[in-house]
């Protein structure tokens, strides 16, 4: 089979492997997509928040389809589409243990799921950075069609809160220094989307002038952050789940009390996924948009090339051949 394989650090191969064999309470899985992240770079240039070696087959946003599977495994078929859970355990799938870069791989009927009939594969693909989103909203609570939310950071994370948050019906407005990352949002069911320069403008004249109900800052940048609690209004929440680690930001923390701020923080997506893809399928949400370029498993490289270029790129996939049988 083929696979995407980080030999060593800073080095990616498209190589030639054998197919795992399974053991008995173990399924094999056809990859079908698979996106790519920027902590798949992060990966490959040796950066992680837990350990991990190499040579290791990265892969952590994907759908296929079950080949095989063991003999005491009853909840799952061959010919079910399915998706997976990153976080398993002490181990992160496609990171502390190889992933789904590759034609077939092994995975564990506890942190599988079953793909909706209405979500095609390219939506499973989007399915972890949507859980993500969705679990901070669920965090922040409550957010319906009386909140103005403003969303500071248009990247993938960014433009699925957009998307969830338009779906539960808040007045979206989002901030992005990128007009064509702008534009996506406002295809993703924002309001508005505007230029940081302009956001406080735009916020008042859209909440008349309280500010934002909810802020979600999605883009791990210190400044942004601190602009967070600025565009915020009285009594607001705001949610931090753009991952920054080590950096310090200047902020007027005294607003959080004057404001009688609500803060909360995530991160991943733990314990939410069957109820986000009831959502995902059950809104009938969009989120093609998201994708901007799909390379088969031979360009796996230019794939990941594609992920330092984020004026082009919002989210690549790998797309793989439905299984001929392992």
């Amino acid at each position: 089979m083929k696979a995407l394989q980080y030999t060593v650090q800073d080095v990616a191969e498209v190589v030639s492997l054998a197919v795992p064999s399974i053991a008995e309470d173990e399924v094999l899985v056809a990859a079908r997509r698979v996106g790519v992240c920027h902590s798949d770079i992060d990966l490959l240039e040796g950066r992680y928040i837990i350990p991990f070696s190499y040579p290791l087959i990265p892969g952590h946003e994907w759908s296929g389809e079950v080949a095989a599977v063991g003999s005491r495994v009853t909840s799952f078929a061959v010919g079910d589409r399915v998706v997976g859970e990153c976080v398993i355990g002490a181990d992160h799938f496609g990171f502390s243990i190889s992933g789904a870069a590759a034609e077939y791989f092994v995975a564990k009927p506890s942190w599988l799921h079953k793909l909706p009939d209405a979500l095609s594969f390219a939506d499973g693909a989007l399915v972890e950075p949507f859980s993500v989103a969705y679990y901070a909203l669920r965090r922040v609570g409550n957010v319906d069609a009386s909140d103005t939310l403003v969303v500071l950071g248009a990247g993938p994370i960014g433009l699925a809160v957009t998307a969830a948050a338009s779906a539960l019906g808040a007045q979206v407005i989002v901030v992005e220094p990128a007009e064509g990352r702008r534009a996506t949002a406002v295809q993703l069911g924002a309001a508005t989307a505007v230029h940081p320069s302009d956001a406080s403008d735009v916020v008042l004249a859209q909440s008349g002038g309280r500010g934002a109900d909810v802020v979600v800052e999605c883009s791990g940048r210190p400044e942004v952050m601190a602009q967070a609690l600025e565009l915020a209004g009285f009594r607001a929440r705001v949610a931090y789940i753009g991952i920054d680690v080590g950096r310090m930001a200047e902020a007027r923390l005294g607003l959080i009390q004057s404001k009688e701020l609500t803060i909360t923080g995530s991160i991943g997506s733990p314990g939410v996924w069957p109820e986000t893809l009831r959502f995902l399928a059950g809104a009938k949400i969009d989120l093609s948009p998201l994708i901007t370029q799909v390379f088969d498993v031979d360009e796996a490289l230019s794939a990941l090339s594609s992920a330092h270029n984020p004026s082009t790129t919002i989210k690549a996939q790998i797309e793989f051949a439905a299984p001929a049988g392992p």
